[in-house]
Protein backbone atom coordinates (compact mmCIF):
# COMPACT_ATOMS: atom_id res chain seq x y z
CA UNK A 1 0.00 0.00 0.00
CA UNK A 2 1.41 3.40 -1.00
CA UNK A 3 1.84 6.28 1.39
CA UNK A 4 -0.72 8.32 -0.55
CA UNK A 5 -3.41 5.64 -0.37
CA UNK A 6 -2.75 5.18 3.34
CA UNK A 7 -3.15 8.91 3.85
CA UNK A 8 -6.50 8.87 2.06
CA UNK A 9 -7.62 5.96 4.22
CA UNK A 10 -6.67 7.89 7.33
CA UNK A 11 -8.63 10.91 6.17
CA UNK A 12 -11.59 8.66 5.41
CA UNK A 13 -11.57 7.29 8.96
CA UNK A 14 -11.57 10.79 10.39
CA UNK A 15 -14.36 11.90 8.08
CA UNK A 16 -16.51 8.83 8.82
CA UNK A 17 -16.24 9.39 12.57
CA UNK A 18 -17.39 12.98 12.22
CA UNK A 19 -19.98 12.32 9.52
CA UNK A 20 -21.81 9.69 11.59
CA UNK A 21 -22.74 12.19 14.29
CA UNK A 22 -23.47 14.96 11.80
CA UNK A 23 -25.79 12.72 9.79
CA UNK A 24 -27.70 11.71 12.92
CA UNK A 25 -27.97 15.28 14.19
CA UNK A 26 -29.17 16.71 10.89
CA UNK A 27 -31.72 13.92 10.41
CA UNK A 28 -33.10 14.30 13.90
CA UNK A 29 -33.28 18.07 13.67
CA UNK A 30 -34.69 18.22 10.15
CA UNK A 31 -37.26 15.44 10.34
CA UNK A 32 -38.20 16.42 13.88
CA UNK A 33 -38.93 19.97 12.75
CA UNK A 34 -41.03 18.68 9.85
CA UNK A 35 -43.15 16.41 12.07
CA UNK A 36 -46.09 18.33 13.47
CA UNK A 37 -46.15 18.36 17.27
CA UNK A 38 -42.79 16.66 17.68
CA UNK A 39 -40.92 17.86 20.77
CA UNK A 40 -37.25 16.98 21.17
CA UNK A 41 -37.56 17.19 24.95
CA UNK A 42 -40.56 14.88 25.25
CA UNK A 43 -40.61 12.43 22.36
CA UNK A 44 -38.24 9.55 21.63
CA UNK A 45 -35.62 9.89 18.92
CA UNK A 46 -37.21 7.10 16.87
CA UNK A 47 -40.69 8.64 16.61
CA UNK A 48 -40.12 10.34 13.20
CA UNK A 49 -39.22 6.89 11.88
CA UNK A 50 -42.24 5.07 13.32
CA UNK A 51 -44.52 3.02 11.07
CA UNK A 52 -47.06 5.24 9.33
CA UNK A 53 -45.19 8.51 9.85
CA UNK A 54 -44.47 10.40 6.61
CA UNK A 55 -40.88 9.97 5.33
CA UNK A 56 -40.20 7.43 8.10
CA UNK A 57 -38.02 5.21 5.89
CA UNK A 58 -35.76 8.09 4.90
CA UNK A 59 -35.43 9.17 8.52
CA UNK A 60 -34.45 5.68 9.63
CA UNK A 61 -31.88 5.49 6.85
CA UNK A 62 -30.26 8.82 7.72
CA UNK A 63 -30.61 8.75 11.52
CA UNK A 64 -29.77 5.12 12.21
CA UNK A 65 -28.58 3.02 9.28
CA UNK A 66 -26.07 5.42 7.75
CA UNK A 67 -24.53 6.54 11.09
CA UNK A 68 -24.34 2.91 12.19
CA UNK A 69 -22.55 1.86 9.00
CA UNK A 70 -20.15 4.81 9.24
CA UNK A 71 -19.45 3.84 12.85
CA UNK A 72 -18.78 0.30 11.68
CA UNK A 73 -16.21 1.56 9.17
CA UNK A 74 -14.37 3.46 11.90
CA UNK A 75 -14.36 0.49 14.25
CA UNK A 76 -13.25 -1.93 11.53
CA UNK A 77 -10.36 0.38 10.68
CA UNK A 78 -9.28 0.52 14.30
CA UNK A 79 -9.60 -3.26 14.57
CA UNK A 80 -7.57 -3.89 11.42
CA UNK A 81 -4.86 -1.46 12.54
CA UNK A 82 -4.01 -3.65 15.55
CA UNK A 83 -0.65 -5.31 15.29
CA UNK A 84 -0.09 -9.05 15.30
CA UNK A 85 0.83 -8.92 18.98
CA UNK A 86 -2.23 -6.92 20.06
CA UNK A 87 -3.77 -7.92 23.35
CA UNK A 88 -6.93 -10.00 23.43
CA UNK A 89 -8.75 -7.22 25.29
CA UNK A 90 -8.08 -4.79 22.42
CA UNK A 91 -9.21 -7.23 19.73
CA UNK A 92 -12.27 -8.15 21.75
CA UNK A 93 -13.07 -4.52 22.52
CA UNK A 94 -13.10 -3.41 18.89
CA UNK A 95 -15.04 -6.50 17.85
CA UNK A 96 -17.78 -5.79 20.40
CA UNK A 97 -17.72 -2.12 19.37
CA UNK A 98 -18.56 -3.30 15.85
CA UNK A 99 -21.54 -5.18 17.27
CA UNK A 100 -22.66 -1.95 18.94
CA UNK A 101 -22.43 -0.09 15.62
CA UNK A 102 -24.52 -2.75 13.88
CA UNK A 103 -27.07 -2.68 16.71
CA UNK A 104 -27.36 1.08 16.30
CA UNK A 105 -28.04 0.64 12.57
CA UNK A 106 -30.59 -2.08 13.34
CA UNK A 107 -32.75 0.44 15.16
CA UNK A 108 -33.53 1.91 11.75
CA UNK A 109 -34.28 -1.48 10.22
CA UNK A 110 -36.80 -2.28 12.96
CA UNK A 111 -38.71 0.99 13.52
CA UNK A 112 -41.11 1.81 16.30
CA UNK A 113 -44.82 1.21 15.99
CA UNK A 114 -46.66 4.52 16.22
CA UNK A 115 -49.34 2.87 18.35
CA UNK A 116 -46.85 1.89 21.06
CA UNK A 117 -43.16 1.07 21.57
CA UNK A 118 -43.92 -2.51 22.63
CA UNK A 119 -46.07 -3.37 19.63
CA UNK A 120 -44.91 -5.38 16.62
CA UNK A 121 -41.48 -4.43 15.28
CA UNK A 122 -41.22 -1.86 18.03
CA UNK A 123 -40.12 -4.66 20.33
CA UNK A 124 -37.20 -5.43 18.02
CA UNK A 125 -36.31 -1.74 18.01
CA UNK A 126 -36.12 -1.89 21.80
CA UNK A 127 -33.95 -5.01 21.62
CA UNK A 128 -31.58 -3.26 19.22
CA UNK A 129 -31.40 -0.25 21.55
CA UNK A 130 -30.62 -2.46 24.54
CA UNK A 131 -28.01 -4.42 22.58
CA UNK A 132 -26.35 -1.18 21.50
CA UNK A 133 -26.07 -0.02 25.12
CA UNK A 134 -24.78 -3.34 26.47
CA UNK A 135 -22.36 -3.95 23.59
CA UNK A 136 -20.87 -0.47 23.73
CA UNK A 137 -20.51 -0.57 27.51
CA UNK A 138 -18.70 -3.91 27.29
CA UNK A 139 -16.51 -2.67 24.42
CA UNK A 140 -15.56 0.46 26.33
CA UNK A 141 -14.61 -1.62 29.38
CA UNK A 142 -12.43 -3.95 27.30
CA UNK A 143 -10.73 -1.08 25.50
CA UNK A 144 -10.14 0.74 28.79
CA UNK A 145 -8.49 -2.36 30.24
CA UNK A 146 -6.34 -2.76 27.14
CA UNK A 147 -5.22 0.87 27.28
CA UNK A 148 -4.51 0.56 30.99
CA UNK A 149 -2.19 -2.38 30.37
CA UNK A 150 -0.01 -0.20 28.13
CA UNK A 151 -0.43 2.87 30.35
CA UNK A 152 -2.23 5.06 27.83
CA UNK A 153 -4.07 7.17 30.40
CA UNK A 154 -5.98 9.47 27.96
CA UNK A 155 -7.40 6.42 26.18
CA UNK A 156 -8.32 4.80 29.51
CA UNK A 157 -10.19 7.90 30.58
CA UNK A 158 -11.88 8.38 27.21
CA UNK A 159 -13.15 4.83 26.82
CA UNK A 160 -14.23 4.43 30.44
CA UNK A 161 -15.96 7.83 30.58
CA UNK A 162 -17.90 7.16 27.37
CA UNK A 163 -18.94 3.67 28.43
CA UNK A 164 -20.00 4.77 31.90
CA UNK A 165 -21.92 7.76 30.56
CA UNK A 166 -23.85 5.74 27.97
CA UNK A 167 -24.72 3.05 30.50
CA UNK A 168 -25.80 5.55 33.16
CA UNK A 169 -27.86 7.65 30.77
CA UNK A 170 -29.52 4.63 29.18
CA UNK A 171 -30.34 2.61 32.31
CA UNK A 172 -29.71 4.65 35.46
CA UNK A 173 -30.97 8.16 34.70
CA UNK A 174 -34.40 7.32 36.12
CA UNK A 175 -36.26 10.37 37.30
CA UNK A 176 -33.17 12.57 37.20
CA UNK A 177 -33.67 13.32 33.49
CA UNK A 178 -36.61 13.03 31.11
CA UNK A 179 -36.32 9.82 29.10
CA UNK A 180 -36.15 11.72 25.81
CA UNK A 181 -33.28 13.87 27.05
CA UNK A 182 -31.30 11.00 28.58
CA UNK A 183 -31.63 9.01 25.35
CA UNK A 184 -30.28 11.90 23.30
CA UNK A 185 -27.45 12.44 25.78
CA UNK A 186 -26.49 8.75 25.53
CA UNK A 187 -26.39 8.96 21.74
CA UNK A 188 -24.34 12.17 21.96
CA UNK A 189 -21.74 10.51 24.20
CA UNK A 190 -21.37 7.65 21.72
CA UNK A 191 -20.98 9.96 18.75
CA UNK A 192 -18.36 12.06 20.57
CA UNK A 193 -16.47 8.86 21.42
CA UNK A 194 -16.75 7.72 17.81
CA UNK A 195 -15.41 11.01 16.48
CA UNK A 196 -12.49 10.85 18.91
CA UNK A 197 -11.48 7.27 18.08
CA UNK A 198 -11.91 7.97 14.39
CA UNK A 199 -9.72 11.05 14.60
CA UNK A 200 -7.04 9.40 16.70
CA UNK A 201 -7.12 6.29 14.54
CA UNK A 202 -6.79 8.35 11.39
CA UNK A 203 -3.90 10.30 12.88
CA UNK A 204 -2.09 7.12 13.84
CA UNK A 205 -2.66 5.50 10.46
CA UNK A 206 -1.54 8.57 8.59
CA UNK A 207 1.55 9.28 10.64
Amino acid sequence: MTERSELWRARGVRLAGLAAGACFLLALGGFGAALDGYDQLRHPVALPGAEGVPRATLFNLLAYVMPGLLAGLVVLRRRSALGAGARLSARLGWTIALLAALAFAAQGIWPLEASGPDNGAGRLHGVAWGLWVVAFTAAAAALSFSALRVRRLPAVLGHSAAGAAVFALAWLAGDALPAALSQRAAFACWFVWLACVGWSGGARAGS
